[in-house]
């Protein structure tokens, strides 16, 4: 195997704080985007789109915040009659925990898909996901927002009865809110696709290919 040098601690200690110079700085760079995120422009969306929560019940857009004033939001890629799941939307759920520190901080995570209720439930049921999973099927929030089938995170915010977008991402936007993603990033064969700049003859696959529904492994 064609691999880094062998060294001593010491010399591995070195090399590692070297490191740590650029982890750093990295991360003072992740803060001053923060920063711009916080100051990016919002647009208003209407407040009258009706969903079907969990339960099978009706709800309005205000409802989705559970009276918090911030909603995130993962768009699930599962459109009405689909007859797949999406891998990666489901790999990305299966990394959702317990989220109860969002709430101190006036914040509440929920998935969204535009499949109605009774097409989503099942999905939810086999992977036994927690997250609150409401359906847009047929409001006209997609459209609003400008979202068509694929993924997306989007971030809302409710001031009074107003509603805002605030800002989304998407693609390796989404990744880094992964934590299966970000620990394989930190070991040695990282995430082992053929994109990554690795040793050469280092384990590689071509992107996403190795990824299962979780009980398919």
């Amino acid at each position: 195997m064609n691999r880094p040098p062998v060294v001593s601690q010491q010399e591995w200690q070195a090399a590692r704080d070297e490191l740590l110079v650029k982890e750093k700085a990295l991360t003072r760079a992740l803060d001053a985007l923060a920063a711009e995120r916080r100051r990016l422009p919002m647009f208003q969306v209407r407040a009258d789109h009706q969903f079907t929560a969990p339960d099978g019940g009706t709800v309005d857009f205000a409802a989705l915040f559970d009276g918090k004033r911030q909603l995130v939001v993962y768009h699930f890629m599962l459109p009405a009659g689909a007859d797949s799941i999406c891998g990666g939307c489901a790999t990305f759920t299966d990394n959702i925990p317990d989220l109860p520190h969002l709430a101190a901080r006036d914040t509440r995570l929920i998935l969204m898909a535009p499949a109605p209720q009774d097409e989503i439930e099942p999905v939810r049921a086999r992977f036994g996901w927690t997250t609150p999973w409401y359906s847009s099927h047929g409001n006209g929030l997609y459209e609003e927002i400008g979202l068509g089938g694929g993924f997306a995170l989007s971030v809302f915010l409710r001031d009074g009865d107003d509603i805002f977008r605030t800002y989304a991402t998407t693609s390796r936007g989404v990744d880094r809110l992964r934590t299966d993603f970000n620990l394989l990033d930190l070991t040695p064969y990282g995430r082992q696709e053929a994109w990554e700049d690795s040793p050469e003859g280092w384990p590689q696959t071509p992107t996403m290919q190795w990824l299962r529904l979780r009980d398919e492994y």
